[in-house]
């Protein structure tokens, strides 16, 4: 039985470090292509793991694409492997569960926004404190 109780997450995450989360109505083609043809240059390789729809989806739009298949407990192969996104989930998980304990569909993506644009900044000389308040700030 499926759980209804779950909201389908997409993440992407530039080899930079960079992370976008999005909430989706579902993994299908249809729900989660135009962010991928929004947010990822063609000419880009796109690593990611071994569910089906990135599979159908990527290649049928052109992308060069690399599949790591953790389904059979691989998580690393040379440079191909999906641990930024992971490492992101991760923070969230454990930042939802141990400060809100649970978050509702209605403020996923608010929580989902947060949590990327304090990982986006994560290197910044300022204090996420004080660049929050300089953007409140302004006009």
């Amino acid at each position: 039985m499926k759980d209804t109780h779950k909201t389908a997450v997409l993440g992407m995450a530039q080899r930079s470090g960079k992370v976008i989360a999005t909430t989706v109505e579902n993994v299908s083609r249809a729900a989660i292509m135009p962010h991928i043809m929004e947010r990822v240059m063609p000419a880009s390789t796109v690593y990611t793991d071994d569910i089906a729809t990135y599979r159908d989806v990527l290649n049928q739009a052109g992308y060069q694409h690399t599949r790591i298949n953790h389904s059979e407990k691989v998580y690393v192969s040379g440079d191909v492997h999906t641990n930024t996104i992971e490492g992101f989930w991760s923070l969230v998980k454990r930042g939802i569960g141990g400060v809100y304990h649970s978050v509702s569909k209605k403020h996923l993506q608010d929580y989902l926004s947060e949590y990327a644009w304090r990982y986006n900044r994560r290197h910044d000389p300022d204090s996420l404190f004080e660049t929050l308040l300089l953007r409140a700030s302004r006009p």
